[in-house]
C-alpha cells in the first residue's frame, strides 16, 4: 500500500539534511538551512512537494512540540519573575510597532483601517524561531532573553483580539463581529486559561504519578503527548494559538516532578516535527515576487528587520534597560511571525490587503525569518546599534547602575561579582561568611529587589558600562568574578574592565573550552570551564566507584589539567565506600554491645582469638561516648560497643563468640538467609 505523501516526506528530509550541511559549512544556522530547503522544494521552487496542506498540518504539530518543550524548560515560577516584561515590555513593543507602522502607512496614502491592519501584522514576531535560537544559545535567562520571552508571550495573547478585530476593520461588524465580542471573548479566554493553569497545577502531578506507577515508558510518553496536544487544542477552541497552549502546558508540567523526564521523551519528536515547520515556512517563498516587485519587497524587509529592531529597542529603553540589553532584544524580535501569515491570510479574505501586497509581504516575511538566526548571532558583535542608542539612553536617564550606598561607595580591596545566579550566590555566601567585602552587579531587576530586601550589596547594573564599573569601584577592587550566561556579553564586560582598570584580575566562568580560549586572549586571569570541571569531577567519581586507587586518580586528573592547561584547582577525590568497590562489596560493618553476661566481658580480642576463629575484625570500640581503635590486649568492659568488619558469615560467627564463647557454625560454612 502506498502512502501518498511518503515520497514527499523523504524528499523533505533529504533536502533538509543537504541544505543544512552545505550552509553549516558557511556557518549559517540550522533554521536558515531548513527554510532554504523549503524554498527549494516548494511550489515556487522546484515544485517537488505537492501535498502542502498535509505538510503544513505536520508542521503545526512541530510548532506545538517546540513550544511545549520550551515551556518544559521554562516554569510558572520564571513566568512570575518576568511578569513585568510580559505586560510592560509586550505592551510597549506591540503598541509602538503598531503605532509606527500605522502612522507610516497612513502617510503613504492608505486608509486608516488598512494602516492599522498593517501595524497589527507587523507587530508580531516569530515565537518558534526566536525561542529556538535563545534556547540553543542558552540565553533564555539572560536579561534580553527575559524581555524577549515576555514580549513573545504578550504577542501570542494578542492574536485572538487581532483576529476578532479584522472584521471590524473590514467594515463587517454587524454580520461578523457584534459589538463587545472582542472583550467578551477575551474575558472568557482569560478565565478559561486561568482555570486550565490552576487545574493543571493540581491535577497533572496526580495523574502522572498514577501513570508512573505503571512503569511503562510508552504509556508515560502517550500521557505527555496528551498533555501537550490537549492544552494546545483547548486554547485553539478559545481562539488562541496552538503554540501558546502548548507553551502553557509545558510550563504547568515543568512544575511537577516529571518535567525533566517529559522533556527527554519529547525532544526526539520535537526535532523531527519542528524541522517540518521551518521547511513549510520556506515553501511560502516565491522568488518571482522579488523579480516583479523588488522595491516593495526590499522596503518591507527593511521595515521588518531594521524597523522592528529599532522600535523594539526603544521599548527596551523605555523600560529603563541598558542600551546593550535593548539592542539585543530589538535584534531578536526583528522578523515576521508565523501567526502574521495567519493574520495576512485572514485580512486578504476580508479585502484588507490586495493580492500583490500579500505576496510581497509573505516573501519579505520568509526572508526576515531566514535572516533571524544570522541577525541574532551577529547582534552581540555589532556595536553600531548600541552606540546609536547610547544618546537616547542618557536622554531617558537610564543609568548603567543604581547609586551605591555610602558604605559600599567607599569599598576597597573587594571582589566585584557580575551575575547573581546560583553560582554568584554561592560565591557571595562564601565571601560573606569569611568576612570578605564584595559588591554585585546584576541585570535582573527582580533578583536585585529580593537581594536588597535581605540587605545584600547587590545593585542593578550593566557591567559593560564604564559608569557601572566606576560605581562598583573597580579601580580599588581586588578582583572581578564574572558569572553570566551570555558569552558575547562576557567578552564585552572584560573589554570594559580592561579600559576601566587594566591591572584588575578577572576570573570568568565559561561553558566551553573554545569560549575560554577567546576570553584568555582578551587577558582574563583565569577561565573556569564548566564542561571541563564537570568532566574532571565525573572522571574522579567514576574511577573511584570502579575501585581505582586514589593516587592514580589524582595523577590522571593532574595530567588532564596539564594537557588542557586549565585551572590549578586541586581535585577532591570522593571518599570510597565498600558498596562502591566491587571486591569489598560483601564486607559488612556490624555493632555488638558488650553486656556483663557476655562471654567477651573482661576479655580481649587477643585472648578470644577472634580474628582467626571467626574471620572478622574488631574495627573500633566505643567506650563512654569515645570511639577509638582497639589494642589487641585491651579488655572489653560492659557497655562497650564493638564495631565488627567482615563478610556476613564471619561477622555472625564473631557475634556468637563474643556472646557465647563459641561460633554456632564455622565462618566458612554456607548459611541460608
Amino acid at each position: 500500500m502506498e502512502i501518498p505523501y511518503l515520497g514527499e516526506l523523504v524528499l523533505i528530509a533529504l533536502a533538509g539534511v543537504l541544505c543544512t550541511v552545505v550552509l553549516s559549512r558557511l556557518r549559517v544556522p540550522v533554521v536558515a538551512g531548513l527554510l532554504a530547503a523549503g524554498m527549494l522544494l516548494g511550489p515556487n521552487g522546484l515544485a517537488l512537494v505537492k501535498s502542502e496542506q498535509r505538510i503544513e498540518t505536520l508542521a503545526e504539530v512541530g510548532v506545538v512540540l517546540l513550544l511545549f518543550s520550551v515551556g518544559l524548560e521554562f516554569s510558572l515560577r520564571r513566568l512570575r519573575h518576568i511578569a513585568r516584561q510580559v505586560v510592560l515590555g509586550g505592551l510597549l513593543q506591540v503598541g509602538l510597532t503598531t503605532g509606527a507602522v500605522t502612522g507610516l502607512s497612513f502617510l503613504l496614502g492608505e486608509t486608516p483601517a488598512r494602516s492599522l491592519f498593517y501595524g497589527l501584522a507587523f507587530a508580531l514576531s516569530s515565537t518558534a524561531i526566536v525561542l529556538q535560537e535563545l534556547s540553543a544559545r542558552g540565553e533564555l535567562d539572560a536579561p534580553h532573553g527575559r524581555l524577549v520571552v515576555g514580549t513573545l508571550i504578550f504577542q501570542d495573547l494578542c492574536v485572538i483580539p487581532i483576529v476578532l478585530l479584522l472584521p471590524l476593520l473590514a467594515g463587517k461588524a454587524p454580520q461578523q463581529a457584534p459589538s463587545g465580542s472582542v472583550f467578551q471573548a477575551l474575558a472568557v479566554a482569560a478565565a478559561l486559561l486561568a482555570g486550565a493553569v490552576l487545574l493543571g497545577r493540581w491535577l497533572l502531578p496526580r495523574v502522572l504519578t498514577r501513570v508512573d506507577r505503571l512503569r511503562s515508558r510508552e504509556i508515560f510518553v502517550l500521557a505527555v503527548l496528551g498533555v501537550c496536544l490537549g492544552t494546545a487544542w483547548l486554547t485553539s477552541l478559545l481562539g488562541l494559538s496552538l503554540a501558546l497552549g502548548a507553551f502553557l502546558g509545558g510550563m504547568v508540567l515543568s512544575e511537577s516532578d516529571f518535567g525533566r523526564r517529559a522533556l527527554a521523551d519529547v525532544l526526539p519528536l520535537r526535532a523531527a516535527f519542528t524541522s517540518l515547520f521551518f521547511i513549510s515556512m520556506g515553501m511560502l517563498f516565491d522568488v518571482r515576487v522579488i523579480l516583479q516587485q523588488p522595491a516593495l519587497v526590499g522596503i518591507l524587509l527593511l521595515g521588518l528587520v531594521a524597523g522592528k529592531a529599532a522600535v523594539a529597542a526603544l521599548a527596551g529603553l523605555a523600560l529603563r534597560l541598558p542600551a546593550r540589553v535593548a539592542w539585543l532584544s530589538g535584534a531578536s524580535l526583528a522578523q515576521f511571525s508565523e501567526f502574521g501569515f495567519v493574520v495576512v491570510a485572514a485580512g486578504s479574505r476580508l479585502g484588507l490587503i490586495d493580492s500583490p501586497q500579500t505576496r510581497a509581504l509573505w516573501c519579505a516575511g520568509v526572508l526576515s525569518m531566514f535572516l533571524t538566526p544570522l541577525v541574532m548571532r551577529l547582534a552581540p558583535h555589532v556595536t553600531a546599534g548600541e552606540r546609536l542608542l547610547r544618546p537616547l539612553e542618557r536622554l531617558l536617564g537610564v543609568r548603567g547602575m543604581d547609586e551605591p550606598s555610602p558604605e559600599h561607595a567607599t569599598l576597597s580591596g573587594h571582589v566585584v561579582v557580575v551575575g547573581f545566579g546560583p553560582g554568584g550566590q554561592m560565591l557571595c555566601q562564601a565571601l560573606s561568611e569569611l568576612g570578605l567585602p564584595y559588591l554585585v552587579l546584576e541585570l535582573n531587576a527582580e533578583t536585585v529587589r529580593r537581594a536588597r530586601a535581605r540587605n545584600l550589596p547587590v545593585y542593578y547594573g550593566d557591567a559593560t558600562s564604564l559608569e557601572a564599573l566606576e560605581h562598583a569601584q573597580v579601580r580599588r577592587a581586588r578582583l572581578l568574578s564574572l558569572l553570566i550566561n551570555d558569552p558575547s556579553g562576557a567578552r564585552r564586560v572584560v573589554d570594559a574592565v580592561r579600559r576601566a582598570a587594566p591591572e584588575l584580575p578577572v576570573l570568568v566562568r565559561s561553558r566551553y573550552l573554545a569560549e575560554a580560549a577567546s576570553l584568555r586572549r582578551l587577558g582574563v586571569a583565569d577561565a573556569i570551564v564548566e564542561e571541563l570541571e564537570s568532566g574532571m569531577e565525573m572522571t574522579a567519581r567514576v574511577l573511584r566507584r570502579m575501585g581505582v586507587a586514589r593516587n592514580l586518580i589524582v595523577e590522571r586528573i593532574r595530567e588532564a589539567r596539564r594537557t588542557t592547561q586549565e585551572s590549578e584547582r586541586p581535585l577532591v577525590v570522593p571518599r570510597p565506600s565498600f558498596a562502591d568497590m566491587s571486591e569489598l562489596a560483601d564486607l559488612k560493618v556490624e555493632t555488638f554491645l558488650v553486656r556483663e553476661s557476655a562471654h567477651a566481658c573482661g576479655q580481649s580480642a587477643l585472648e578470644l582469638d577472634l580474628r582467626s576463629r571467626s574471620g572478622a575484625l574488631v574495627l573500633a570500640v566505643r567506650r563512654q561516648g569515645q570511639v577509638a581503635q582497639p589494642v589487641l590486649a585491651q579488655r572489653f568492659e560492659a557497655g562497650d560497643v564493638l564495631f565488627l568488619l567482615g563478610e556476613g558469615p564471619a561477622v555472625r560467627s564473631a557475634i556468637d563468640i563474643l556472646e557465647h564463647g563459641e561460633a554456632s557454625q564455622p565462618p566458612d560454612a554456607p548459611r541460608n538467609e
